[in-house]
């Protein structure tokens, strides 16, 4: 009898070490039910370029800030859009806020326009992630990550953190997985800024 209820704390003991492995191994961690339905993933800083050709429009995003204002992406259009999906309790998240407030307040002016998306979070941890990191742009609040089963059909953000690029015509046009390399998302913000806007 103690032989068995010794087996049965090992194999606890290993299930609650994997278990933990997971939740440090890949910041998109999620309940089983939700990985299955958004198949995710660690992020790595993979990039993909939609060619103009082959871009699609984007969902109709709509929802409420963490701050309690509505939010609705096509009052963006004729601007590009990174939406960056993010969590409070994500390191890469955390590492990479401070570049994007810097190029959300680099690019504004030229047509950029900077959404935070958070997700699988507490709205007080959020906005206290907000303030610490003098976030300017706007978050919309997404507890449940509907918002990102959204892009499904087009470049589904599998990992968190992960930044979708929207252009100027409302289509999606990129996407990071991962942690955004300054420097790289600079260089494609830019490229797509040249990119003809919106028909009359």
């Amino acid at each position: 009898m103690a032989s068995k209820l010794a087996a049965l704390r090992l194999v606890r003991v290993l299930i609650l070490s994997l278990a933990a492995g997971l939740v440090l191994t890949a910041c998109s961690s999620a309940s089983s039910s939700e990985q299955s339905n958004s198949r995710y993933i660690s992020g790595d800083g993979s990039v993909v370029v939609v060619p103009e050709a082959d871009r699609v429009i984007a969902p109709e995003i709509t929802g409420e800030t963490l701050d309690g204002k509505p939010f609705n992406l096509a009052d963006y259009k004729g601007k590009v859009v990174p939406l960056n999906i993010w969590a409070s309790w994500c390191a890469p998240c955390r590492a990479e806020a401070p570049a994007l407030e810097q190029l959300s307040r680099e690019l504004g002016p030229k047509g950029v326009q900077f959404v935070g998306i958070n997700t699988r979070d507490t709205k007080p941890a959020a906005q206290a992630f907000v303030k610490r990191f003098d976030l300017t742009y706007p978050d919309v609040w997404d507890p449940d990550g509907k918002i990102q089963l959204q892009f499904r059909g087009t470049l589904p953000p599998q990992a968190i953190p992960s930044t979708l690029i929207v252009d100027r015509q409302g289509r999606v046009a990129a996407r990071i997985l991962g942690k955004v390399d300054r420097t790289q998302m600079r260089e494609l913000l830019t490229e797509l800024l040249a990119e003809p806007g919106p028909s009359a």
